[in-house]
């Protein structure tokens, strides 16, 4: 019998809306991308959504983090941090949540900075790396260079936090080229998670100007999914667990106009992860003639939409490929996930293995 997937942990998201950046990026409308919450964070909202993930949450061994999301954590006043941790802290102290979370900009951490954090339960910190492209990060006006990301990380590891990453694919200035420079530097700096998503250019911000103008266009759908792909391609087999391909949909961004341009789809991550198993079936059949009467596939039970990808997508593919072949998908209990099998009519045996997959 397989052992079940690893239990990711329960997340509780706060979004701090930009408090703590010293300005905003380009593309950036975090009243879009993450909801619109308010500025402000009171204890009792913060209570109320705290009691709300934990009455939701079933698994009760299931590990439990408090996460500060959506602006520069370390940019807030000490004040600000203190008393948004000690609320946090409260849940620790009675066994309800295990740890804290925190994103921030890669310049606004140092030693001092962090024994703070650590004495007051934060455990893993997120980066906002976006690119480690020095051009493109002046054009989006991040404020600091790839170098910052770099010294943040040593001395986040250099503490024993966990570490993440939050990588932008498709930003002003960025190519394919460029990207897989990103992924390859990443995989240098050994986060323990990354976050990927595609520039979507979202209305009333500086990006939205430029697309106007004719100075930026947004990866297609297509090429987005591409990209992702690669990333997984590149972090996986280091290692690095990607833990969330494109945003999360908020009800803002469904309405009318508030998403310009760029590869907006409500399954994106689905996409990417079909993208992914279909570029493992090409390795796979990479030796089968064209003339093949008979592809048995061999597939983890858990992996088989992913296999057959959006829509079907991927099969539909391996038919225009294989025309006259009769295709066998036998979805395989005891198969270990990410494992390929293929066994021809000619009795030949073929298999893959997607790392990363669990």
């Amino acid at each position: 019998m397989l052992p079940d997937p690893p239990v990711k942990p329960l997340i509780i998201p706060i979004f701090i809306m930009n408090r703590g950046c010293p300005q905003h990026c380009t593309f950036c409308n975090e009243k879009i991308a993450a909801g619109n919450f308010s500025p402000e964070v009171t204890q009792d909202f913060f209570d109320a959504e705290v009691a709300s993930y934990l009455r939701w949450n079933k698994d009760k061994a299931r590990r439990v983090e408090i996460a500060f999301y959506g602006g520069s954590f370390t940019g807030l006043s000490p004040d600000d941090q203190k008393r948004l941790l000690s609320w946090a802290n409260i849940y620790i102290q009675k066994g309800q949540v295990e740890s804290i979370r925190i994103s921030t900009r890669p310049d606004y951490i140092d030693s001092e900075q962090l024994i703070f954090l650590h004495a007051n339960g934060v455990r893993t910190i997120e980066i906002g790396a976006q690119s480690f492209n020095d051009q493109v990060l002046d054009h989006i006006g991040r404020g600091h260079d790839a170098r910052a990301t770099e010294t943040a990380m040593q001395l986040l590891k250099a503490r024993e936090f966990k570490t993440g990453l939050h990588l932008m694919a498709g930003l002003p200035g960025d190519t394919r080229e460029s990207f897989l420079s990103t992924l390859k530097r990443t995989v240098e700096l050994q986060p323990d998670t990354v976050r990927i998503h595609p520039v979507l250019v979202f209305k009333d911000t500086p990006l939205a100007d430029e697309l106007l103008c004719g100075r930026y266009s947004p990866l297609t759908l297509e090429e987005a999914v591409d990209w992702c792909r690669l990333a997984w391609e590149t972090l996986a087999p280091a290692g690095i667990s990607i833990i969330r391909f494109g945003l999360q949909m908020t009800p803002e961004m469904r309405q009318e106009g508030a998403v310009a341009a760029g590869p907006l789809h409500p399954s994106f991550g689905s996409l990417v992860y079909s993208a992914v198993f279909y570029s493992a079936t090409l390795k796979l059949l990479g030796n089968v003639p064209e003339h093949t009467r008979i592809l048995r596939f061999g597939v983890a039970k858990r992996d088989l939409s992913n296999f057959r990808g959006f829509g079907n997508q991927n099969i539909e593919a391996i038919k225009r490929l294989y025309p006259n072949a009769q295709i066998v998908i036998d979805s395989v209990r005891e198969q270990l996930p990410g494992h390929l099998s293929l066994n021809t009519g000619a009795g030949e045996s073929f298999s893959f293995n997607i790392p990363g997959i669990s």
